[in-house]
């Protein structure tokens, strides 16, 4: 649905207390949007505690892009000086995927070359398919039947959009991947505070 977005929220390079925020960023936000969906998570070092975690929800999601700051206490380094952690959020990059509609294949039928003889060359038994939303297109010569030929050319039109849908998506899953290492600490969209990870209001 054009109204569902899929967010990610990433512990950047912090350490321990920052994958502990984004677990619990995570459980705040079930409760405040229920509608949300878990896609992914990513453990962290520490039980319960997690790199980043992805999932779906509604498009009002988009304000929480940026960062967010946890005041707390570390409970894992009682002493530590340090109170302030932050997460990040961030929209992710989609794959395109393109799934192939068999209507939308066009057949043009052509004159094989080659091993066969007179026969070969006398029948238009090679074919080519051609996929119309992107232009992609295969042929198949394999077979003196022409209905085989057909066959033979969808499966290597499959197998060439399955290439690009595989590349879509590692593209995709490395653009995520370097949202790891965009965290800005500071200006954050929402401050939590405490263990009981509860929202400042402004």
């Amino acid at each position: 649905m054009s109204d569902r977005i899929i967010l990610q929220i990433s512990s950047g390079q912090g350490p321990d207390e920052c994958e502990l925020a984004v677990a619990k960023l995570f459980d705040a936000l079930r409760k405040e949007y229920p509608g949300i969906a878990l896609i992914e998570k990513s453990p962290g070092r520490r039980e319960g505690c997690y790199r980043s975690i992805r999932f779906e929800g509604g498009s009002e999601l988009r304000s929480l892009e940026g960062s967010i700051q946890w005041i707390c206490q570390s409970p894992f380094r009682p002493h530590h000086g340090r109170k302030n952690w932050f997460v990040d959020v961030s929209a992710c990059a989609a794959a395109d995927d393109i799934v192939i509609d068999e209507s939308l294949i066009r057949f043009e039928a052509f004159r094989s070359g080659g091993k066969g003889g007179q026969h070969v060359n006398k029948t238009e038994s090679g074919i080519r398919a051609i996929y119309g939303p992107t232009g992609d297109s295969a042929i198949s010569t394999d077979e003196r039947s022409q209905h085989r030929n057909k066959q033979i050319a969808v499966e290597r039109l499959r197998e060439q959009i399955a290439g690009r849908n595989q590349a879509s998506q590692d593209h995709a899953e490395n653009q995520n991947w370097i949202e790891h290492y965009r965290i800005v600490r500071g200006n954050p969209v929402r401050t939590y505070e405490g263990m009981d990870f509860k929202l400042r209001r402004r």
